[in-house]
């Protein structure tokens, strides 16, 4: 049986062995564009790597309707509470996010992607964005859930790596 493992380094003369290699190569590339394309985000809104993955982690979890707690994006980022804070309190200052509280918890506090900040966003991201929806729209709605699937399998393997280096150091 084919291993990735195997074949990560290597040009692969079994097809499927090629692929594999082909397909971990694009999300290396993509890897690299994204952190490229997201350094320019940062520099043109002085914000530092930090604080730059804070806001990406505060978005995603207010597009999934699951706004994060600064104790949740604390874990998540694996920095003290002060560090947190620290970025927290950029964030708001230059008006990338807001902070929340809970109407059922007063004490709960939800970080939420604020108003000038998404702004800044859209503009800065919708010619991607434009450039996304034309790669999208070469693609049928079922082959587009089975890359969401395959999408989803790999952001979660990723995830566990990291939380398995997390525990070893």
């Amino acid at each position: 049986m084919l291993r990735v493992t195997d074949s990560v380094f290597q040009r692969a003369d079994d097809p499927r062995a090629k692929l594999v290699g082909e397909i971990i190569s694009d999300l290396h590339l993509y890897g690299a564009h994204s952190r490229h394309i997201g350094d320019a985000f940062a520099a043109r809104n002085q914000l530092g790597q930090a604080d730059l993955h804070a806001l990406l982690l505060i978005m995603e979890a207010e597009l999934a309707g699951e706004p994060i707690t600064p104790g949740t994006l604390r874990e998540e980022l694996n920095f003290s509470s002060g560090s947190i804070t620290g970025v927290i309190d950029r964030l708001e200052a230059a008006g990338h996010v807001r902070r929340d509280r809970d109407t059922a918890d007063r004490r709960k506090i939800f970080l939420r992607y604020a108003a000038p900040g998404a702004e800044v966003a859209r503009d800065f991201f919708r010619p991607l964005a434009r450039r996304t929806e034309d790669v999208m729209a070469q693609f049928s709605d079922e082959e587009l859930r089975r890359v969401q699937t395959f999408l989803t399998a790999i952001v979660g393997s990723m995830r566990q790596h990291r939380d398995d280096l997390r525990t070893r150091n």
